[in-house]
């Protein structure tokens, strides 16, 4: 497969990753100011929303095996679309209501966009070395598109709030575009089955497995997912993705509320933001040399170590500590790319491996949101009961906790789970 194809299958990550920043590190502090919601309300809706939003995923994943995938992600822009628009223009009254039901339109579309995408890198890919370059090319664009969306709002607007808010007009155009150039890019190559760089023609996937007598097609969902979760290698892979998503949700979730209550630092929210998915998008390359000549389990512990060495420090930060915190945003955001590029590209080869990409996919996908859903449900409240009020001076010890010491423990767990079955996840195919 040429490079220009690798490319134009990775551009739909920019805007699909552009829009996911704002949703997941944006909207609390958005709702809690724009809004005025209470931290327990605004926690509770999250939780919920993304509770739907995940459990909906192993069901897109089985979906994706059964219908071609292009059509399946082109569907899903339209929904993705419009409630991104929605939720990021809440109204004067009844946001909350809002705020779950935009969440739940754009969470519809961008889980059944991300998972039949996902599964279609996976067949495009003849090889375990081709797949990872197709998800660092997915990740690569997807950290762009994070980066413009941390930088942004600063540059279109005086204040943060208004800045997040005309985000959700540059999106549209941004996605109509990326679309057609992976699309126009990649459908024509689909009309002759395989070619001999990889392509797969959706004709060629493996038939799903016939219900059992007396079900219907629908009650296929539970062998499928069965068959995913049999095999030991992704339950190994899942675990250790579990702890290590938690380490990165949390602050993902306190980002903004620890920059502008406990550094001070409301102003360079942005810019910080940006230079953490700066690097990250610079690391990929390094990190999939790495994963070749050494494989993928050495260069992921080589991050997570990163990653813990570069944190450890944030507890000790206070007020201006802008280099310090630079630096750690440096560091960590190298490790950002081991993080993205990875672990989604071992769990394309067993999806393939299986025969069913898209239910590993959309396995793979309900756990990275219950992680996110946990961080933010259960973080939230929690702070708001330990006293911590956005923009005061109260409980920020408690915020300090949660943002830098809690996602230590996490990483190590997960550090140690990927040395003890690092034998089963170093997969080749």
């Amino acid at each position: 497969m040429t490079n220009g194809r690798i490319l134009a299958y990775g551009l739909l990550g920019l805007p699909l990753a552009f829009a996911a920043l704002p949703i997941y590190v944006h909207v609390p502090r958005f709702y809690a100011e724009a809004a005025g919601m209470e931290l327990a309300l605004l926690g509770a809706i999250l939780l919920g929303a993304r509770l739907l939003d995940a459990g909906i995923d192993p069901w897109l994943g089985w979906l994706a095996d059964r219908v071609r995938r292009p059509r399946m992600v082109a569907i899903a822009l339209i929904p993705f679309a419009l409630g991104f628009v929605t939720l990021l223009n809440p109204p004067a009254q009844n946001a909350g209501w809002w705020l779950l039901g935009s969440l739940a339109l754009t969470y519809i579309g961008f889980s059944a966009a991300s998972v039949a995408y996902q599964a279609w890198g996976a067949d495009i890919g003849a090889n375990s070395g081709l797949r990872t370059r197709l998800t660092a090319a997915r990740e690569g664009f997807g950290l762009l598109g994070v980066v413009l969306a941390a930088a942004l709002p600063a540059v279109i607007a005086s204040s943060m709030v208004e800045g997040v808010a005309r985000l959700a007009w540059i999106l549209p155009p941004l996605l109509l575009l990326a679309a057609l150039i992976t699309f126009g890019a990649l459908l024509p190559l689909q009309g002759g089955g395989r070619e001999g760089d990889g392509f797969l023609c959706p004709e060629t996937h493996p038939p799903p497995s016939p219900p059992l007598e007396g079900e219907g097609v629908e009650r296929a969902l539970l062998p499928s997912l069965c068959r995913v979760l049999a095999d030991q290698s992704f339950r190994h892979l899942l675990l250790v993705f579990v702890a290590n998503g938690i380490a990165s949700a949390l602050p993902a979730t306190l980002f903004l509320f620890f920059v502008a209550d406990v550094l001070q630092l409301e102003s360079a929210s942005g810019p910080l933001l940006a230079l953490y998915f700066v690097s990250g998008a610079a690391s990929l390359p390094l990190w999939v040399k790495l994963a070749c000549q050494r494989g993928r389990v050495f260069a992921w512990g080589c991050a997570m170590a990163l990653s813990i060495i570069a944190f450890a420090g944030a507890s000790l930060l206070g007020s201006g500590d802008l280099l310090p915190f630079a630096l750690i945003c440096l560091a960590s955001g190298l490790a950002l790319g081991a993080d993205l590029t990875l672990p989604a590209a071992i769990a394309a080869d067993i999806g393939e491996r299986q025969g069913q990409a898209g239910a590993c996919f959309g396995v793979w996908n309900f756990v990275a949101k219950l992680n996110l859903a946990l961080a933010a449900g259960l973080s939230l409240p929690l702070l708001g009961l330990l006293g911590y009020v956005p923009g005061g001076s109260s409980g920020l010890t408690s915020l300090t906790f949660a943002y830098a010491l809690l996602p230590l423990a996490f990483k190590a767990l997960a550090g140690l789970l990927l040395w003890r079955w690092r034998h089963s996840l170093e997969i080749r195919t």
